[in-house]
C-alpha cells in the first residue's frame, strides 16, 4: 500500500514524531511507500534542505523497508519555483512532486490570492514541468476565524467553510488552465460534496489531468464528532457535514476520488490542548479500508484506492501487497502507537 500524504515531523518537531517512528508504524501497517509533505520545520523549499530530508528519510528506509518520498514546497518566487522543478526532475522519484498551499495551514506556506497562484502556474509552465502538483485548497478570503467559538470545536468548520475549499479548487483549476499548465493537478484531502461535484465537471473541460485524494477522517467523521471529541478532531480542512462525509465516501467507492491519503499529522497532547490542527492518520487508513470493504467496495477498487492508482499516476514501482484482509485488526494495534486515537477518542 501507499500513503501519498504524510507529515512525518522530526527535526524541530521531533517531539511530535520522528521520521523513523512514522516509517516503523507504516511498515507494520503494510505500507511500502510514504510521500512526506514539505511544511517541515525548517520547510523543504530549497535544495539543501530537501537533500537533508531525503538523507534522513533514506535512513528510515534502510531500517524499515518503506520507500521514502518527498514533495518539494513552492513559494510565490519564480526563481524558487524554477529551482524546485530542477530538483524534482533531477531527483524524481525521491522528490515525487511539488506542493502548493493555496491557503494558510500548519507551517504558514500559503500562496494567497489568484494573481500569485496564477504566477505559480505560469512559472511551472515556463519551466516545462510535467509532474504532479499537489494543492491544499482553502481560499483565504472566505475563511473567517471570528466564527470559531473557543470551547466549541465543531465551529472550526464554520471558520474554514466548505465554500472556501470549493472556490479555491475553482481558482486553482482556472489558473492552471489560463497558464497552460501541462502536469497533473492533485487536489489534496477533499472534504466537501461541492468539491467532488465541481471536479467531476471540470475534468471534462481541461487539457490536464486532475486527481483527488480523500482522508479517512473526512470519509468517516463529521463536525458532529468534533462536538464530542473537541480539539482532538481539529484539522485543516475541518470535518464537515454528514452530507459531505457521505459524498466523499461514495466518491472513493465509485472512483471519482482517485485515492486515499491519511494527511497523517501527529501532535503531542500539549499541542492539541493548545489548539493545534492535525491528527495521527496512518492507522486510520486501515480503518477506512475495513469500512470500505464492509460497504461492498471491490478488492480491485480497494487496491486502486490504497496504492495502484498512485503508482500509475506517479509511475512508481509496485505498490506492494493488496489491502490486508485483517485491516481492522491491524488498525486497532497501530492506533496505540500515538497519544490518542482520533477515530475512537
Amino acid at each position: 500500500m501507499i500513503d501519498p500524504h504524510v507529515h512525518l515531523r522530526d527535526w524541530q518537531q521531533a517531539g511530535k514524531e520522528t521520521i523513523l517512528h512514522g516509517m516503523t508504524v507504516a511498515a507494520a501497517s503494510g505500507f511500502t511507500h510514504l510521500f512526506d509533505m514539505p511544511n517541515t520545520a525548517p520547510p523543504c523549499t530549497d535544495r539543501d534542505t530537501i537533500i537533508s530530508r531525503l538523507a534522513d528519510g533514506g535512513e528510515g528506509s534502510e531500517k524499515t523497508g518503506v520507500s521514502y518520498h518527498l514533495y518539494a514546497g513552492l513559494t510565490a518566487d519564480c526563481d524558487q519555483i524554477h529551482e524546485m522543478v530542477e530538483v524534482h526532475d533531477e531527483l524524481f522519484p525521491l522528490v515525487v512532486g511539488l506542493k502548493m498551499f493555496a491557503g494558510q495551514s500548519t507551517g504558514n506556506m500559503g500562496i494567497i490570492g489568484y494573481e500569485k497562484q496564477l504566477g505559480v502556474f505560469k512559472a511551472l509552465a515556463e519551466a516545462g514541468y510535467s509532474g504532479v502538483l499537489a494543492v491544499h485548497c482553502e481560499k483565504e478570503e472566505l475563511m473567517n476565524p471570528s466564527l470559531f467559538i473557543p470551547g466549541r470545536w465543531e465551529t472550526h468548520s464554520l471558520s474554514r467553510p466548505a465554500k472556501a475549499e470549493v472556490e479555491s479548487v475553482n481558482d486553482i483549476v482556472k489558473a492552471a488552465a489560463e497558464a497552460g499548465y501541462k502536469g497533473t493537478l492533485h487536489i489534496c484531502h477533499v472534504s466537501a460534496k461541492g468539491t467532488v461535484e465541481l471536479v467531476r465537471e471540470l475534468r471534462k473541460s481541461v487539457p490536464f489531468r486532475i486527481t483527488m485524494g480523500a482522508t479517512p477522517h473526512h470519509a468517516l467523521l463529521t463536525a458532529e464528532d468534533a462536538k464530542v471529541h473537541e480539539r482532538y478532531l481539529k484539522m485543516n480542512p475541518p470535518l464537515r457535514s454528514e452530507e459531505d462525509r457521505e459524498a466523499v465516501f461514495q466518491a472513493l467507492v465509485d472512483g471519482t476520488i482517485d485515492w486515499a491519503e491519511s494527511d497523517h499529522a501527529p501532535h503531542t497532547i500539549a499541542d492539541k490542548e493548545n489548539g493545534a490542527s492535525g491528527i495521527p492518520g496512518l492507522p486510520g487508513m486501515l480503518l477506512l479500508a475495513s469500512r470500505l470493504r464492509d460497504a461492498g467496495c471491490s478488492e480491485n477498487r480497494l487496491d486502486e484506492i490504497f496504492g495502484k492508482k498512485v503508482q500509475s499516476v506517479f509511475s512508481l514501482s509496485d505498490s506492494g501487497p493488496s489491502v490486508p484482509q485483517d485491516a481492522g485488526t491491524i488498525y486497532e494495534k497501530m492506533a496505540g502507537e500515538y497519544p490518542w486515537n482520533p477515530f475512537s477518542c
